[in-house]
């Protein structure tokens, strides 16, 4: 029982003293690897499989049953299918027994008998029928031969190249099909990926996909590698599988003991499914304190577009409830997954997942997605839409078949999408009422949290710490929404003559509000809040924002009081004639960043801003007459505590302390978590006591003296200068050197620090700009990535 034996015993402690001894007055069933099928299930004669177990419970027609696996792994060739003719129980738990772990696997195990091949490499025999996806050694998944190489330090895939299917690499291909292509969408919204099904007559690369986005696009040039290509086996660690010969090829990792190792591979996508039907969903399973792990990647089947998002997804993953109500999934460790972890489908009620431990996975932690039949005058891509005279103007949706007053709960989350790249940690979808609540989410490719549209609101997201979150696409919040409901056109006119014409319209789908309140937020590569494309109906209160901002596109009916935004502002996008939003009550670092605005809402005054030059910019746009500046007075900053000191000016502003009980609550869970970094407050009021500040990893000062100046060879004082460059930083991979001299970023000047932060809040968003530095008394232009 070798494999995942350290990630086991890192994570045991998760369940053990938190599942209850098993009942011996209701009726359990026992299963264990050292059991048989044909056993009655008791404790002594337990049977051997989960599906033996499960066919056994449903001859307790109307009773409690509780199936309670023993300590050890239990692989599954096919998906456990739980549906509406087994089930006979009252009520279903599925548990490890107490103080044992059951860990249910995708994978199996395979004996190989290594024979040299060339050089390093070395290679084994399959059996027929095994056709691995994922191949993994110890519990830890192994990268399949691929250009570039793994390289653990890259920020996206881990690692990219532009010739990763260049004509002079793919002509040392000999046959390449079976291989895969994975790139990063054009507009870094998402990924794409490509099955190679071989080359043409001209030697060029034949290939299927990149259906897995909503928003089509040429792949990303310079983002993108390969996979499973023979020729590219060249690193410790890789491997290919030839399924003509059955043949698995192996790079050795280094400092391994092959004849002691523990080999499993994985082609099985889904572990269990539980579906009832619309007539009689199943109730009252509980599935709690089990792992699943080493599942195969879904990123192939990820084809239904969800209305007019930018998302396709699977339907699917390590657990699938469909057609459920008062389903709980709790206490269990999802871990080295292909695919996503929990997806809710289509009706689904009153169903909890809570208090789990999901990491390194290659899709979405937890999904709810409903069905789009139950959609009125649905579209499905940003392009298409119901013309006006054939529109169901009726509100809300037209059947029950979508999730509704679910929950995701005190839930740990981190590094997901590990391939799959439109993901998150939590994804909504055609739901309604769906509760978010003190998880934990950070290290994700895209958004901690998406919505990917307003159908049907009523959704409550309270007291999450979602941080570190963008890190591999661009253009994305830590909380991202879209809300092409019906209504929604991309030209704003069309939008508010239609509103104008058809008062209403705009709440169709989104018909009761949704809410963000007590959360923090992060997203050092986007906007901390990303209200997009017609999102509507919301009341955000109570939030921490750290580093993005807030951001409103076109919508309607956004209430925005009693924020705190950190080292960012507020971002104001194309708003519609007579939105009807709010920016009330909130404490503000920098000055507010309009784009393209006509309109200003119902009403944006009464808010406290930390700077003189912030509340300025805000009057000379003819708001915020009733507002002040000053010292927030907050009682730590430096720490995070964003909490009020008493005589807080702010406090006489109107502003209100608020709970800050971000994230997970479980004790394991919570000393398992990691936490955002907190960045020094950049105000007008402590610059000039600041000698530098950081950016992209790097500190930069103000240009003080004459000698700073002539050894810059500036005619100015103006300019931030490079005082310090560790090696690691962003600042030196993109090329920066200590002392240059920081004078534009794309077409503002940047006089100081202070601007050079400013400007950079605006435009970190794109992920990129041009830098006009000075450097040994020249000037240069480069090109910088925020990521």
């Amino acid at each position: 029982m070798q494999l995942l034996k350290s990630t086991i015993l890192t994570l045991a402690c998760i369940t053990s003293g938190i599942l209850m001894h098993p009942c011996f007055g209701q009726n359990n069933i026992y299963v264990s690897n050292s059991g048989n099928d044909k056993n009655d299930g008791t404790f002594k004669h337990p049977v051997q499989h989960l599906a033996a177990a499960l066919s056994k419970a449903a001859g307790y027609v109307n009773e409690d049953v509780v199936v309670l696996l023993r300590g050890g792994i239990y692989p599954q060739q096919k998906t456990i299918e739980l549906n509406q003719g087994d089930f006979k129980e009252r009520s279903l738990t599925i548990s490890s027994y107490p103080n044992e772990k059951a860990v249910i696997t995708g994978s199996g195990k395979i004996n190989p008998v290594w024979q040299p091949y060339k050089g390093n490499i070395i290679k084994t025999k399959l059996v027929a029928g095994i056709a691995p996806d994922q191949l993994f050694m110890n519990g830890k998944s192994l990268p399949m031969a691929r250009y570039p190489n793994f390289d653990s330090t890259a920020r996206i895939y881990n690692g990219t190249a532009k010739d990763a299917i260049s004509e002079t690499r793919v002509k040392t291909w000999q046959a390449p099909a079976g291989g895969y292509i994975h790139a990063l969408h054009a507009g870094e919204w998402g990924s794409f990926d490509y099955l190679i099904t071989g080359k043409n007559d001209k030697g060029g690369l034949t290939y299927e996909g990149g259906w897995q986005n909503n928003r089509p696009s040429p792949m990303n040039k310079q983002d993108r590698f390969v996979e499973n290509i023979f020729e590219e086996l060249d690193a410790p660690g890789e491997w290919f599988y030839n399924k003509t010969s059955q043949t698995l090829y192996l790079y050795p990792p280094t400092g391994v003991n092959l004849n002691k190792a523990v080999f499993t591979v994985s082609a099985l996508t889904d572990l269990i499914h539980i579906i009832g039907s619309k007539e009689k969903p199943l109730s009252n399973i509980t599935i709690k304190g089990i792992d699943f792990t080493q599942t195969a990647r879904s990123f192939m089947l990820a084809k239904e577009p969800l209305l007019r998002s930018d998302w396709r997804m699977y339907r699917g993953g390590a657990i699938l409830l469909d057609r459920t109500e008062q389903v709980t999934i709790s206490n269990c460790n999802f871990y080295e997954l292909g695919g996503n972890a929990v997806f809710v489908s289509n009706y689904s009620k009153n169903d909890i997942i809570r208090d789990n431990y999901i990491h390194t996975i290659g899709g979405n932690a937890i999904a709810f997605v409903g069905n789009p039949n139950a959609a009125r005058s649905p579209a499905f891509s940003y392009e298409t839409f119901v013309p006006w005279d054939k529109m169901d103007y009726q509100p809300g949706p037209k059947s029950s078949d979508y999730p509704q007053y679910c929950s995701a709960t005190g839930n740990l989350i981190h590094h997901i999408g590990t391939i799959e790249k439109q993901v998150a940690g939590v994804q909504i979808s055609m739901s309604s009422h769906i509760t978010v609540s003190h998880n934990t989410i950070y290290n994700t490719p895209r958004a901690g949290l998406n919505m990917s549209e307003g159908t049907w609101g009523g959704h409550m997201i309270e007291f999450n710490d979602v941080f570190n979150t963008v890190l591999e696409t661009g253009d994305n919040g830590a909380y991202n929404s879209w809300g092409r409901d019906r209504y929604w056109r991309p030209e704003r006119n069309l939008i508010d003559s239609i509103v104008a014409a058809r008062p209403g319209i705009q709440y169709l789908d989104v018909i009761d509000p949704i809410t963000i309140r007590n959360n923090r937020f992060q997203c050092d590569h986007g906007w901390d809040i990303d209200l997009d494309d017609g999102s509507s109906n919301y009341r955000i209160y109570n939030n921490v924002c750290l580093s993005g901002g807030l951001k409103l596109r076109e919508g309607y009916s956004r209430t925005v009081t009693n924020n705190i935004i950190i080292n960012n502002t507020f971002h104001p996008h194309v708003w519609l004639k007579n939105s009807n939003d709010v920016f009330e009550h909130n404490i503000v670092s920098l000055p507010y960043a309009p784009i393209l605005i006509n309109n200003w809402g119902k009403s944006v005054d009464q808010n406290f801003f930390l700077t003189k030059e912030a509340l300025a910019d805000a009057q000379n746009l003819g708001l915020d007459k009733n507002s002040i500046y000053g010292d927030a007075q907050f009682i730590d900053a430096k720490s995070g505590n964003y909490h009020l000191k008493p005589g807080s000016p702010a406090l006489k502003a109107g502003i209100k302390d608020f709970d800050m009980n971000f994230g997970v609550t479980s004790v394991v869970l919570k000393k398992l978590a990691q936490k955002p970094v907190i960045n020094l407050l950049v105000t007008s009021t402590n610059q000039g006591k600041q000698s530098q500040v950081e950016w992209l990893g790097a500190h930069f000062k103000n240009i003080e003296s004459l000698g700073e100046r002539s050894a810059a060879g500036l005619h100015d004082n103006n300019g931030a200068l490079l005082t310090d460059l560790p090696a690691a930083s962003l600042a030196a991979k993109n090329g920066l050197q200590k002392g240059d001299v920081v004078i534009k970023l794309n077409e503002d000047s940047v006089n100081s620090i202070e601007e050079l932060l400013k400007v950079y809040q605006k435009i970190k968003w794109m992920g990129k700009a041009k830098l006009v530095i000075v450097r040994n008394q020249n000037q240069q232009v480069i090109t910088v990535s925020f990521k």
